[in-house]
């Protein structure tokens, strides 16, 4: 079987595809993997064959500016109001034209795939799959339990205009085939009228070989121990900045300023009475004077550190939401943008977090309360959930699944 799987967005949009692409790959199927330059390293050592084809995350978040500046001051819009007008530009945009030309070289090249997989938040695939009239399912996603029809249809209309694929019969149909997810349907994050998945066990560690700097292990064990940080998106988009600087250019306008959020962040775990590991994501903290209970590393591996820690105080991402739960960990979520919000209202109606408010001091009692006597109800339920996910099939048992829709056994994947 030939399969080919498009992620777009950061490396956690590749992470949460890689245990279902190695899957494939170990059980003999030929498997090409569509994305970015900056996602490509995530698939190093899968086995898969991978076409760096795709723009980076930051150059198509760049069709983000026009629709910023329309909305004027985006401090008088709330976080849910932003990332609805933000979201049809970054999942639909002009950039998929050019993602969907880039899908059908590859085919052109390598012939036409049996089964597309794709990232829940890239929708070339969706497009190109709907053109060869092969079936498509999306990989668990934070997007694709926000991405309804109604936010999406008329961008995917105009890229299908763009490409001159006809429509299909039903053309608001994000997941006719199915769609997967890392979730136990009783503590799903998806919004209201999202076809219901097909759901595996998250992968305890989904990066073969990590092991946690040795420092981590000399941390006082009497303490409780916070991982906290701010992803993977901001840190790129910080850099994209960086990168303008230096040639001179404007600095393209974002969604959030990820050196506010990551300080924030700093703030609140400064008054932690915990250990903290605080993953900058390479942002510079050198003029921050850090109190000794901080401990600031540019990158961790964080399913392998949640395996001991006590909370998760993170900016909301689905990656890190799943792992959490994988591991037992109850959520602390600050939401900067995208999926994050609705992510963190989610874990806090499901019991197994709390979504902090913009202010770090209400941040840090959020935390402390997580982490003391008044935790105990969202540690029990996180545990439940725990278990709940644990109950699931390992994601190596989808391939007989996805092996079954390619070849026509069933028409979908969906309960």
């Amino acid at each position: 079987m030939r399969v080919l799987c498009s992620v777009t967005g950061s490396p956690s949009h590749g992470r949460a595809v890689l245990p279902f692409a190695r899957a494939l790959g170990a059980a003999g199927h030929d498997v090409v993997v569509a994305c970015a330059p900056d996602v490509a390293g995530v698939f190093a050592d899968a086995p898969v064959r991978v076409e760096a084809v795709f723009a980076p995350m930051t150059e198509a978040a760049e069709h983000l500016g026009p629709v910023l500046a329309a909305l004027g001051d985006p401090a008088s819009l709330s976080t849910t109001e932003l990332t609805r007008a933000m979201l049809p530009t970054l999942f639909a945009g002009p950039q998929v034209t050019g993602s969907a030309r880039a899908l059908l070289e590859v085919c052109d090249r390598d012939g036409k795939p049996d089964l597309v997989l794709r990232d829940g938040g890239e929708t070339a695939g969706l497009l190109v799959a709907e053109h060869l009239g092969v079936p498509c399912v999306a990989a668990p996603s934070g997007a694709g339990n926000v991405l309804t029809p109604e936010i999406v249809a008329d961008a995917l209309a105009e890229r299908r205009r763009d490409l001159g694929f006809a429509a299909p019969a039903d053309p608001a149909a994000l997941h006719r085939w199915g769609r997967l997810d890392c979730m136990p349907a009783e503590f799903s994050l998806a919004a209201p009228g999202i076809t219901a998945p097909l759901a595996f066990r998250q992968d305890d560690q989904v990066a073969r070989g990590e092991t946690l700097p040795a420092w981590i292990g000399e941390l006082p064990a009497g303490r409780p121990l916070v991982l906290a940080g701010i992803g993977t998106a901001m840190p790129m988009m910080a850099r994209r900045g960086e990168d303008a600087a230096r040639a001179g250019e404007p600095p393209p306008r974002g969604p959030v300023d990820p050196h506010v959020a990551l300080r924030t962040v700093v703030d609140a775990v400064s008054r932690l009475d915990a250990e903290v590991v605080l993953s900058t994501g390479g942002l510079p903290l050198d003029d921050v004077d850090l109190p000794d209970h901080v401990h600031p590393s540019p990158w961790v591996p964080q399913p392998l550190l949640l395996q001991c820690a006590d909370l998760f105080l993170t900016h909301g991402g689905y990656n890190g939401v799943r792992e959490a739960v994988r591991h037992g960990v109850p959520l602390a979520v600050l939401p900067q943008f995208g999926d994050q919000e609705h992510n963190a209202e989610r874990v806090a109606a499901l019991g197994i977090g709390a979504h902090c408010p913009p202010d770090p001091a209400q941040v840090a009692e959020t935390c402390a309360e997580l982490l003391g006597d008044r935790g105990a109800p969202v540690r029990a339920q996180m545990r439940r959930a725990q278990r709940a996910m644990l109950a699931l099939p390992q994601a190596d048992a989808a391939v007989s699944d996805l092996e079954d829709l390619a070849e026509g056994r069933r028409a979908t994947l969906a309960g």
